[in-house]
């Protein structure tokens, strides 16, 4: 699938041998995450409604495409644009912090008060994708001669939860997630930014579709969340009579 992409992608179709395998190695663990992600209850909800297989995919495309899901890599890339042309010296560990920090502060790049690409609803200690990807990501770097640039991400990795955990009550662990990487990979690669999130796409329909299939199997009732009000009990009143 990798050199599929990237003999289509590339005016001259030439990649090396380590372009292809961090490709592949991306659609790999993109591939499944559990029922629990956004795009894949998706797919489990609209399957159960018994609907077309083009119908729940259609629905699973439309919860990727959110930054908070399929577009988080994008926010990544252009966090660290913004990092670059701010942070003089990468290799001060002081700088880049008071950066992240604004960045804590809603005083850097979008205001959000977020640190893109660290955290993840699940994981605490690592996150094990972003483990196996980062050996590759080093590697590609060197092969691209951004090695410098490795280097500041492995500094945000590492301060990132740091400041954090300054900053915000913690009830758990921090670390970096997978799209912490994969942006910075699809640049290194050349890929359009238009891109990211169509190529995250072709990697999960596969955990979408098994997860279509299992359900369709289960031959279980349609999912439909309960919900509590949070309104103290009233009674009725006449309309006549309300105010």
């Amino acid at each position: 699938m990798a050199e599929n992409i990237l003999h289509i992608l590339r005016p001259d179709s030439s990649f090396t041998p380590l372009e292809a395998k961090i490709l592949d190695i991306a659609l790999i663990l993109h591939m499944e995450h559990g029922g629990g992600n956004n795009s894949t209850f998706t797919t489990r909800v609209v399957t159960s409604s018994l609907t077309d297989t083009y119908s729940v995919i259609a629905a699973a495309i439309g919860s990727l495409k959110g930054p908070r899901h399929g577009g988080a890599n994008i926010k990544v890339v252009k966090m660290f644009e913004d990092m670059k042309e701010t942070v003089k010296d990468w290799t001060d560990d002081e700088e880049v912090g008071r950066y992240l920090q604004r960045l804590l502060d809603r005083d850097a790049f979008d205001h959000a008060g977020l640190i893109y690409g660290v955290g993840h609803a699940i994981y605490s200690k690592s996150d094990p994708r972003a483990v196996i990807f980062k050996s590759f990501v080093e590697r590609l770097s060197e092969e691209k001669g951004l090695h410098d640039e490795f280097e500041l991400y492995n500094r945000v990795e590492r301060l990132a939860p740091q400041i954090i955990a300054g900053e915000r009550k913690m009830y758990k662990g921090v670390s970096v997630n997978v799209d912490f990487y994969s942006g910075f990979v699809y640049r290194m690669l050349g890929l359009p930014t238009e891109l990211y999130t169509p190529i995250f796409a072709i990697a999960r329909m596969v955990g979408w579709s098994a997860h279509r299939l299992e359900e369709l199997a289960s031959g279980g009732k349609i999912i439909r969340p309960a919900y509590r009000t949070l309104c103290e009990p009233r009674d009725y009143i006449d309309l006549t009579k309300r105010k």
